[in-house]
């Protein structure tokens, strides 16, 4: 039985290690979700900010964009009112929304083409400002 009053930890895959199983096992694609907490308020409300992020993570991770990034302003309510975006890239898609209430990002980076997904994320804490993040991979097969 585990007990819940220990912090279980998982150790991730370093960015080489990944690379070299997305090609030996041939993957169809590789997807790592990112949650950033506390970040700054000001860049995660900032469209221009946000599109100048998109770009950079672009050029970051070696990925070819198709057509512009969208950057929308949305949310039913105010726990989840914020900016949406998505980037359409060669080999696949970036989107991710950023909540206003808890100045928090939740980010997805999904490819076909392998990239490194720990300074990958370590780029998108940095960019926000967060205070906090948690990414996780998932190989698509």
């Amino acid at each position: 039985m585990l007990d819940m009053k220990h912090e279980v930890m998982v150790r991730k895959m370093k960015d080489e290690d990944v690379i070299k199983k997305f090609k030996k096992e041939k993957c169809w694609g590789l997807c790592t979700g990112v949650d950033l907490k506390d970040c700054n308020p000001e860049t995660i409300r900032d469209p221009d900010s946000i599109r100048r992020f998109i770009i950079e993570l672009c050029d970051l991770i070696e990925m070819k964009r198709f057509g512009d990034p969208t950057v929308i302003h949305f949310g039913p309510n105010e726990r989840v009112a914020g900016y949406s975006m998505t980037q359409l890239i060669e080999t696949s898609l970036i989107s991710g929304h950023f909540a206003n209430e808890t100045n928090s990002a939740y980010l997805d980076i999904f490819s076909c083409k392998e990239y490194a997904p720990e300074k990958t994320a370590e780029f998108c804490k940095k960019f926000f400002g967060a205070k906090t993040m948690n990414y996780n991979i998932m190989f698509r097969n």
